[in-house]
């Protein structure tokens, strides 16, 4: 049932005002794709913009803040907390992947879901534009949800951490 519909077929925002509050958690994962020259950069600080992942860091927790204000039929939701966390993996051909997690908690009427994914997306947006000028040939990989807990439709976890 598409919820998102009023009764002349016209988007409107969901009422949570009757759902119950609960402890709720949201896991998401981005990527992105690098040579080892942008790899490098990053690693001894050599990116003139700054600290590629402190910054990446602190731009995708504003973003899973704002997350309301840019989906436009997201609730605004006060967040209990928001964690970004990165993991080199190295790849073959001198390609380095940056995989993104991204932990979003509330307690709420309504999930986090979209906070984790967009926390996610513009953490790799923002590594992408520090470090554009060293290599535009970055590639963004995979967004997705890990799992959630808490709600009404209960908990989710992925299967596979890879795009079907």
């Amino acid at each position: 049932m598409l919820t998102h519909f009023n009764e002349d077929g016209r988007a409107k925002m969901v009422d949570i005002s009757e759902k119950q509050a609960t402890a709720r958690i949201a896991t998401a994962r981005s990527s992105i794709f690098m040579n080892d020259h942008v790899y490098q950069a990053i690693r001894s600080q050599k990116i003139k913009k700054g600290d590629v992942l402190a910054v990446a860091q602190v731009a995708g927790i504003m973003a899973a803040k704002q997350t309301s204000f840019l989906i436009p039929m997201c609730h605004p939701i006060p967040l209990s907390g928001v964690d970004i966390s990165f993991e080199w993996k190295e790849i073959e051909n001198n390609t380095v992947e940056l995989i993104i997690q991204t932990e979003v908690k509330t307690v709420g009427s309504t999930g986090v879901e979209m906070e984790a994914l967009t926390a996610a997306s513009i953490t790799a947006l923002t590594i992408y534009d520090m470090c554009k000028a060293v290599d535009k040939g970055m590639t963004i990989g995979s967004t997705y949800l890990v799992e959630k807990s808490g709600g009404k439709s209960g908990d989710y976890k992925r299967q596979s951490n890879h795009q079907k």
